[in-house]
């Protein structure tokens, strides 16, 4: 079975990237993120091309901001949106769905941001992962997979300087903490338990030729349990569907279990178009004056 999540920053703009993409890359479940369209107009949209090629669908969105979606060729069981019980900003957002696919129970998540270090929205972002990690441990852990863009680098290593993210969100000890209180209800990092030492990113700023540059950060994730782990055999960001026209800002990432039909080919395929930049030398495009 063929895993995979992919922030589209907006499915309505990113439909001449997408469908191609599940037709090259034939995905059995995919999670997509900020499809920013309420169910109707998603329905509207791609439930035509999606049946054309196999998928079940359940869909969690809102007009112009956040939404998730699960497609599903293996089945699409239990469909829960949201996080019931969780908090909202003010009022609950489309930020989640469950389904149980072929036996694994999938989480579709977009994380709130955060926006600023100790704001409303940051203190709801880590109220947000405190209600997704008591609702994981509260089912099987060891059978769900939790996929999706969790605006959270899980250490420096996952960002292309530490430096240039100083005093900005996604790289602060609470983000970092509450990540790992969710990772440790009994979830792995599946591509970088893999690829340990490797530089990988999944986002990529549109200004400034950042992923030109290859000056990103590691934050769309796949979280699996241990039943789920132990079935990976391949784990690796696409980063071609990065590039061209009319890219989304972020790259899928796509895991392989059982089998791996296209081998293991690492999470840097193609190669990034520029060799990594000295630390201290580059910042992030809102910092530049």
């Amino acid at each position: 079975m063929r895993l995979s999540t992919w922030n589209v920053n907006s499915v309505k703009q990113r439909l001449p990237r997408l469908l191609p993409w599940l037709d090259e890359r034939r995905p059995d479940v995919v999670c997509l993120q900020e499809t920013k369209l309420a169910d109707g107009a998603f329905d509207a949209l791609l439930s035509g091309p999606l049946a054309e090629r196999g998928y079940e669908v359940a869909a969690h969105g809102e007009a112009q901001w956040n939404g998730v979606a699960i497609l599903s060729r293996v089945g699409l069981d239990d469909v829960v949106a949201g996080l019931p019980g969780g908090p909202g900003f003010p009022h609950q957002e489309a930020r989640a769905v469950a389904a149980t696919c072929g036996g694994v129970r999938v989480v579709s998540v977009y994380v709130p941001n955060g926006r600023e270090p100790d704001s409303d929205h940051y203190r709801y972002k880590l109220d947000w992962l405190a209600t997704l990690r008591d609702i994981v441990a509260a089912g099987d852990p060891a059978t769900t997979v939790v996929l999706g863009d969790v605006n959270i680098a899980p250490t420096d290593d996952d960002v292309f300087d530490p430096a240039a993210y100083a005093g900005h969100t996604h790289v602060t000890a609470p983000e970092r903490a509450a990540l790992a209180e969710l990772q440790g209800v009994g979830l792995h990092d599946v591509v970088r338990d893999r690829w340990p030492d490797a530089r990988v990113f999944t986002y990529w700023d549109y200004r400034a030729g950042m992923f030109h540059k290859d000056l990103g950060m590691r934050i769309d994730l796949v979280l699996a349990g241990d039943a789920v782990a132990d079935r990976v055999k391949a784990a690796w960001v696409d980063r071609q569907a990065r590039k061209g026209k009319g890219p989304s800002d972020h790259a899928p990432v796509i895991v392989d279990l059982d089998e791996a039909p296209d081998g293991d080919i690492g999470p840097v395929v193609p190669p990034p178009s520029a060799p990594a930049a000295p630390r201290g030398t580059a910042k992030l495009p809102q910092s530049r004056n």
